[in-house]
């Protein structure tokens, strides 16, 4: 064999066998740089080329610092740079009990694909797997570029990285970069309380219960102000899109927030100031507004089939909601802007937004803040007559805008400028109820309008927005209310769906009991049964009351919002002993007297008239009792209560907080005491 009982002659730096043109005996200067990384010499042991080359620049480098700090007052001396690639590294000699993986050059240590375009890991992702799996990648290792994200392994990347050897070979640079890794997490710890720039820092509620957001959702959206947003030296992009966040959802001060992230109330508020203004240059505009959107889209994917059956008509037409809501402000020191924003109606002092949603919930445009003093009806005539947002290139005649009785003062405008406007219906001058056929229109408009308050409620589900802002915000106000909308249809499901089948279904019933009467009502007014105290009787045990299930509820109440007021209404009325009469002719017909729940003085006579297997009218003397499409709340709850909630074992309501307050209208009567006292003599 050629060869064969030669000396091997490896470097003893590097440990690598060398052959007789490049290999080189060690000089008594690199001893000295290989004694400071603890490397044994001996007389006869060689460097290889490269080695020797460092370590010659390392010698000269230490020869220049120590020059340097042999020049005396020079202060226009600056030692020469170094590149860190120079330095030498010492051997792999510590042998520590932890995995570790391949170290090849020319192939993927993950997927083992092979090069030429391999990147060399980064020292931050090497120490990040040695933190999450306890892992370690030795130092020069490759991979592919796919498996790199944001200068750490991607999630999926980690989890596939194969283990060569259950031991791993370190030198002392190596253990010394582990140390200080270690020891910045450490202190990164104890300094910051909450940190965004650790993806797997918080959990996924713990993302939503903080920022609102989905840990998707916050990805997608720092993707919008990544490269907008500054990276300063105590808050990077990331986290400053989780500052601002924070402020929405929660409604902290600026004091609480900066030590929650251990930075000044100053970074808090450039934070928020830096990322409102990177939404507002991109995100926003292609999330809201009428240019952000067609019509057709809307028509096509945002309206709900209901509302389309009950008042599309063709098909072509858009269906928009609109209502304003109130933002609070504080009382401003100008005397002219705070009576301008006093409201009357609420006693404080606020700003109104107009909201303009599509009938499933989709937010497709924001305008204002408006002062306090303008109505809703003036408002939609400022945006119309202003063409705010060009709205007249988006919307056309005959689309139809559902509106509550706020908006009365501008439906002659909207039929001038062709629309058409729907709105529920106002008792006339003397009346105490409407009339059957004006209840069950409005039935059909709020069944649709629902939509606007939700959506409403869902702007102030950001803490920020539902509290009294201070007057330095208003100038943003209009920022911050088109930002959380923007979020709410890019991240959140609609507020309202339906089933194309099950929306006609229910339209088509709708539309046919809207044009009933209620015969029950015509029977107590003729009959007098309201007057006529002596022809009711209280039942021993109604029996023979139908029981219904859930569906069947629904069926009768044409939605769910009076189902959910039932077990408060049962609980103060049936609990007691029910104040239910029945006829004394008539063993099929109700009478039931309910308390109103918002004034003390005033309670409601209703009647019920069922069969063996249904519900067959009904009738209430409140303001929309009359009503065929759907039932008051009234009904709801005595036909809920006799139907299905006395046949459960208890009705789970609301607590009776009232035994937690003082009523001063309570006085004990005093006791006398010499009574009391002839009274223990007598004894």
């Amino acid at each position: 064999m050629p060869g064969a009982g030669r000396r091997a002659f490896y470097c003893v730096l590097c440990r690598k066998q060398t052959n007789h043109k490049e290999r080189r005996k060690v000089t008594k200067e690199q001893k000295q740089i290989l004694k400071k990384l603890v490397v044994s010499v001996c007389d006869d042991d060689v460097l290889c080329c490269n080695c020797r080359i460092k370590c010659h620049k390392q010698f000269k480098k230490g020869t220049q610092i120590k020059e340097t700090q042999n020049k005396t007052n020079d202060n226009n001396y600056s030692p020469p740079r170094t590149s860190a690639s120079n330095n030498v590294r010492s051997p792999p000699s510590v042998t520590l009990p932890f995995p570790s993986t391949s170290t090849s050059h020319s192939s993927c240590f993950i997927c083992k694909k092979g090069g030429p375009k391999l990147l060399v890991v980064p020292n931050s992702a090497r120490n990040s797997v040695f933190l999450q799996r306890k892992l370690l990648i030795p130092y020069g290792a490759r991979c592919c570029a796919k498996h790199i994200l944001n200068g750490n392994l991607t999630s999926d990347s980690m989890e596939k990285i194969p283990v060569l050897s259950q031991v791993s070979l370190l030198n002392r640079s190596s253990i010394t970069g582990i140390l200080l890794y270690l020891r910045e997490v450490v202190l990164k710890n104890k300094n910051s309380r909450i940190d965004f720039d650790d993806e797997e820092n918080f959990s996924e509620q713990q993302y939503v219960s903080l920022t609102g957001l989905s840990k998707v959702s916050f990805d997608d959206l720092f993707s919008h102000v990544n490269g907008r947003v500054k990276n300063t030296s105590v808050r990077s992009p990331r986290n400053s899109l989780g500052i601002f966040l924070m402020k929405m959802k929660t409604g902290l001060s600026n004091g609480i927030l900066s030590s929650i992230f251990n930075v000044s109330k100053a970074s808090i508020r450039r934070a928020v100031t830096t990322v409102r203004r990177a939404l507002m240059e991109e995100f926003v505009p292609q999330n809201i507004g009428f240019s952000h959107i067609t019509r057709e889209d809307v028509i096509s994917r945002h309206t709900r089939p209901l509302a389309e059956s009950l008042f599309g008509g063709t098909g072509t037409q858009a269906l928009l909601v609109l209502d304003g809501t109130y933002i609070f402000i504080q009382k401003s020191m100008n005397f002219t802007f705070q009576r301008k924003t006093y409201s009357m109606h609420k006693g404080r002092p606020l700003v109104k937004p107009m909201v303009i949603v599509s009938t499933s919930g989709y937010y497709i445009s924001v305008l204002g803040p408006y002062l306090a003093r303008n109505n809703d009806a003036s408002i939609l005539n400022h945006i119309m007559k202003t063409n705010k947002e060009d709205v007249f290139n988006w919307i056309q005649e005959n689309d139809v805008f559902i509106v509550d009785r706020g908006f009365r003062d501008s439906m002659a405008y909207l039929e001038e400028l062709g629309m058409k406007a729907v709105m529920p219906s106002f008792m006339t001058k003397g009346e105490k109820q409407l009339s059957t056929h004006d209840a069950n229109t409005s039935r059909l408009v709020t069944k649709i309008r629902w939509v606007v308050e939700s959506a409403n409620a869902r702007i102030k589900r950001w803490k920020f927005l539902d509290r009294i802002l201070p007057t330095s915000q208003v100038p943003y106000i209009a920022d911050y209310i088109r930002i959380v909308c923007s979020i709410s249809n890019k991240y959140f499901p609609p507020l309202s769906t339906g089933n194309v089948d099950e929306d006609n279904a229910v339209a088509c019933k709708i539309k046919y009991l809207a044009t009933q009467i209620n015969h029950l009502k015509e029977e107590v007014e003729s009959k007098m049964l309201d007057s006529r105290k002596v022809l009711w009787k209280r039942p021993e045990e109604l029996l023979d009351f139908p029981r219904l299930d859930e569906e069947e509820l629904r069926n009768i109440t044409c939605g769910t919002y009076q189902l959910k007021l039932s077990p408060s209404y049962a609980e103060e009325h049936f609990n007691d002993g029910a104040d239910i009469m029945v006829h004394r002719d008539d063993p099929y017909l109700l009478r039931v007297k309910i308390q109103s729940r918002h004034v003390s003085s005033k309670s409601y006579l209703l009647w019920i008239r069922y069969n063996e297997t249904s519900v067959t009218g009904w009738y209430c003397k409140c303001r929309a009792g009359s009503r065929v499409v759907g039932v008051c709340g009234h009904i709801a709850s005595v036909i809920w209560y006799l139907a299905s909630g006395r046949h459960q074992e208890s009705i789970h309501s609301v607590r009776d907080w009232g035994r937690y307050i003082n009523d001063a209208s309570v006085i004990p009567e005093p006791v006398d005491a010499s009574e009391s006292e002839e009274e223990g003599v007598e004894e």
